[in-house]
Parts: structure tokens; C-alpha cells; sequence
């Protein structure tokens, strides 16, 4: 690989081998592209909404969605979101 060290053109190999490189030019390039970057100014609900008490506000309504926590034998668990004060709970029925 060509390298500068100590202000002088080398080929340096992984070995320790070192060669004086005299009419070289060494340039870096980045091969990555940069990917946008998106903000989300608001949350969005995507999952369903249903009627359940929010234990923090008293709220009536929440957002919900299923994760099999457990094992594949075993229910999955669900989780509630209030769509009043976003406070999360699990429901194990």
C-alpha cells in the first residue's frame, strides 16, 4: 500500500517490507455515498387504536400491537400506548 511516512513516499507492505516510491501520487477516496437523513417533526400512529385505560391519565382510548416475547407455546404479549400522554404498558391476557 502506498503511504507517507515520515513526510516520504513508501510502499509499505503488511509484512514490514518497505520500498522508497519516487514518482507516486497518493490520493484517498471515499467510496461511500451519503444516504439523507429523514426527520420526523411528529410521530405518526400506524397501529390500530382500541378502547383501554391508560393507568397515568385515565385516557379511554390507546394504540396497540403484539410481540412474542416468550416462547412460540405461549400467547404473544401486547402493549398499549395512550394516545393522550404516550405513557406504554404491557397486557399479558
Amino acid at each position: 500500500m502506498p503511504k507517507l511516512v515520515d513526510g516520504k513516499k513508501q510502499f509499505v507492505c503488511g509484512c514490514g517490507y518497505r520500498q522508497v516510491a519516487e514518482s507516486v501520487t497518493i490520493t484517498e477516496k471515499n467510496k461511500q455515498k451519503f444516504q439523507e437523513i429523514a426527520v420526523v417533526e411528529k410521530e405518526e400512529i400506524m397501529n390500530p387504536i382500541v378502547e383501554a385505560e391508560c393507568q397515568k391519565c385515565g385516557n379511554r382510548t390507546a394504540e396497540y400491537w403484539e410481540v412474542q416475547t416468550r416462547a412460540a407455546d405461549e400467547p404473544a404479549t401486547r402493549f398499549h400506548k395512550c394516545t393522550k400522554c404516550k405513557h406504554t404498558w404491557r397486557d399479558y391476557k
